[in-house]
């Protein structure tokens, strides 16, 4: 039996849910996400609540159980309040700016490095070396959020990069360091 499947999914006042054709439709005040749901899996729509229910005992229906309530739940978080993910930039010369519906990086190469925001994720620039992303779509913000990171990843030796923030590194001693 699937944990996170039993649990119930409060529905938020100004959310609607639509489920046709194994497509579930949430719109809300931050906007509007589609997902195709897993096969084998029901849903019960309430006044105030969400089941998800398996269509059978199988191994694989309780397999998807506890997937597509996560996604139905991550959907109605989404639509209500949207999801936020604060990012760091630290050595030295290291900044971002914001420039219209995209992102400037200065990050030690040559030259700057332009990255432009996907629809529905919005930044902030709250210092020249952290940025505050934010989109109902959680999907779409942490694959964002991959693809930034990925245009200098912390390094192992002088912690230098694009890390998460909070995000704690493991430093390796450097070649002197380890007589």
């Amino acid at each position: 039996m699937s944990r996170i499947g039993k649990k119930p999914i409060p529905l938020p006042q100004g959310v609607k849910v639509q489920w046709a054709e194994g497509k579930v439709t949430v719109t809300g005040p931050q906007g509007k996400l589609d997902q195709v749901m897993p096969p084998r899996v029901n849903l019960e729509i309430g006044k105030d609540e969400i089941r998800v229910e398996p269509q059978d005992e199988s191994r694989l229906s309780r397999s998807y159980w506890g997937l597509a309530r996560t996604l139905v739940a991550n959907m109605v978080t989404g639509a209500a309040q949207g999801f936020t993910r604060v990012l760091e930039l630290s050595g030295t010369g290291y900044k971002v700016e914001a420039r219209g519906q995209s992102l400037v990086f200065s990050i030690g190469y040559s030259k700057p490095v332009e990255f432009p925001l996907p629809k529905g994720i919005t930044a902030q620039v709250e210092k020249a070396t952290r940025i505050e992303l934010k989109g109902y779509d959680k999907e779409l913000l942490g694959q964002t959020v991959a693809v930034i990171r990925a245009l200098r990843p912390p390094d192992a030796y002088k912690g230098k990069g694009i890390k998460n923030l909070g995000e704690v590194l493991r430093r390796k001693v450097g070649k002197a360091g380890g007589r």
